[in-house]
């Protein structure tokens, strides 16, 4: 489906293609692309633009959105991450339809627009090393200086770039490069490079070709062919925008499109480079793309993130002309909102204490009720078994307890969720280490699944499990993968990885939750009820072995946050 929201947003960019359409450029289409290099999972920066690119087409009558791979470089690209590119955005809820491109289906197109500069005068073949290409450049405050091969003849440059494609000639020591000017302010306009010799296979021509195009050559090419109305890309192709518009007027292309740039997504507590995202995998810092501690759309799908969750988090953040680092907080609130919408509650005791209720018959095991889902009715009930051993959380009882501490205690009387009151007798401790092993207790047979007939009051509820009924589960508490808010900030200082947060994942093995878990199925999400929300992992959970990975906290910072400054 082509999914945007309800209500189409207003940023800048819309205003634009607004006006576009009312003055009647490009005859009123508006045709857009998200054009991915297939080097690497895409993360949640690419999901802003993915909403953003596929949401305009959308809201446009005839607009369309096409998905195109701009893969000009085999020796970083691979087939795995094209497929899961293509399952991310399908995911995310948009559909390209019969729109599935690449560029390396415009290769030999490509290589006749280089030819065509060349014999205008505007391209040449130059053999200067890599190294004396910097050198020549030169530097923001000088200019750079003219290549010695930047006056062949037509004719000797026709030959050198046919030889170069025939792979007479080995990498590095030619290349094509524009004849703009070595002088422009813009570094960019300083006779860049358009093609380099590269002897790889590619993943979908082979061997075929041995020269490739560079990106600032391909990408404008492409969406001129694609006849693309509006090439909508993050800020740091700014300054790429006069060599865009450079090639399509000097190749006098019918269709020109126009370049426009936003800011990309900086996300605090996370990194979205390409390079960095790569060197945690390959390093082993992370136990691959699809970690979830990831910003990776695998990694967060992975996780327990929804697809309506992303989009509302991308149109929250809108659409700006500057840079600007959004709280994480924000994404994991528009996250908590999906949830609570649409996550069935359980429970599960992440770190159990055993609990004996003295007075309960033993050996019997009855259903009680408990609500599904209670910002939802649709979802119904579901019965839930209580026995006479029960499973509690550790941290829901203090032989000791401080001021405000309100849960199970010696002496003390509780509710247990959708049960009974009870209160505790006895603490049975190891005799070794002294600590708590099990509790003894009572029930209150006359409160089920409400109050106390008499009146009396507690001050909180557990949840917990029947000790006779449950299953064994392993939970994965995720954390923030970066204690730093940037941890790219410093350029000159630590490397990003002196950064990562050691906890950013604890495992617990001995979990216990409701049986009607055992046919929970890969990537189902549930809230765990006082605990926050968890999702089956996709990977390693069975009905033999079931693993939770913890999606988000209950807690929500952000809606602290938003209440402090109202």
């Amino acid at each position: 489906m082509n999914s945007s929201s309800s209500e189409p947003s207003s940023d800048f960019i819309r205003t634009i293609i607004a006006e576009d359409l009312k003055t009647g450029k490009n005859n009123g289409r508006v045709a857009t692309r998200f054009p991915p290099e297939p080097n690497g999972y895409l993360h949640i920066g690419h999901a802003k633009s993915i909403c953003l690119n596929f949401s305009i087409a959308a809201e446009n009558r005839g607009g369309t959105c096409n998905l195109r791979f701009d893969d000009t470089n085999p020796g970083r690209e691979d087939v795995e991450y094209v497929e899961s590119i293509m399952k991310d955005v399908k995911w995310l809820g948009f559909d390209w339809q019969d729109r599935l491109f690449y560029a390396s289906d415009y290769f030999e197109q490509l290589y006749q627009y280089a030819v065509q500069l060349i014999k205008k005068g505007r391209a040449y073949v130059c053999s200067l090393s890599p190294e004396q290409i910097r050198q020549y450049r030169g530097t923001l405050t000088e200019p750079g200086r003219d290549s010695p091969y930047r006056s062949r003849s037509v004719e000797e440059n026709l030959d050198l770039f046919e030889r170069m494609r025939a792979g007479e000639f080995a990498d590095g020591t030619h290349v094509l490069r524009a004849k703009i000017d070595m002088s422009s302010p813009n570094l960019n306009m300083r006779d860049p490079v358009i093609y380099r010799i590269m002897k790889a296979t590619h993943h979908r021509t082979g061997n075929k070709w041995c020269i490739y195009p560079m990106y600032d050559f391909t990408h404008c090419l492409s969406d001129s062919i694609e006849r693309i109305t509006h090439s909508i890309c993050t800020l740091e192709f700014e300054d790429h925008r006069p060599l865009y518009d450079w090639f399509l007027d000097e190749l006098e292309v019918k269709c020109h499109p126009q370049q426009i740039e936003f800011a990309r997504l900086s996300l605090s507590y996370t990194v979205m480079s390409k390079r960095m995202l790569m060197e945690l995998v390959e390093h082993g810092d992370v136990t691959g793309w699809d970690d979830p501690r990831m910003p990776t759309i695998a990694g967060m799908r992975r996780r327990g993130y929804t697809p309506g969750a992303i989009r509302a988090f991308c149109k929250r953040i809108g659409v700006a002309k500057r840079e600007s680092m959004v709280d994480i907080a924000l994404l994991e609130h528009c996250l908590r909102e999906e949830l609570n919408r649409c996550a069935p509650r359980v429970m599960g005791v992440l770190k159990p204490l055993r609990v004996i209720v003295d007075n309960y018959p033993e050996g019997q095991v009855e259903d009680l009720d408990a609500i599904n889902n209670p910002e939802d009715p649709a979802m119904g009930a579901r019965k839930i078994p209580f026995s006479r051993v029960l499973y509690i959380e550790q941290d829901d009882f203090m032989e000791e307890p401080p001021k405000k501490f309100y849960r199970l205690a010696p002496g003390r009387e509780v509710r247990l969720r959708y049960a009974y009151f009870i209160k505790c007798v006895e603490v049975i401790k190891d005799e070794k280490t002294g600590k708590v092993v099990e509790l003894h207790c009572t029930y209150d047979p006359e409160t089920r699944g409400g109050d106390a007939p008499d009146g009396r009051k507690v001050k909180a509820t557990l949840h917990w499990v029947s000790a006779a009924c449950c299953l064994d589960a392993e939970v994965r508490l995720y954390d923030r993968l970066f204690l730093k808010e940037n941890p790219c900030e410093e350029k000159d200082g630590p490397d990003f990885k002196s950064f990562l947060n050691p906890d950013s994942l604890k495992i617990l093995k001995d979990c216990r939750v409701e049986p009607g878990l055992k046919d929970a199925k890969p990537g189902s999400i549930y809230q765990f009820e006082r605990l926050g929300y968890f999702c089956v992992d996709e990977v390693d959970s069975s009905s033999e072995s079931l693993v939770f990975n913890r999606t988000v906290t209950l807690r929500d910072a952000w809606a602290n946050i938003k209440k402090r400054g109202s």
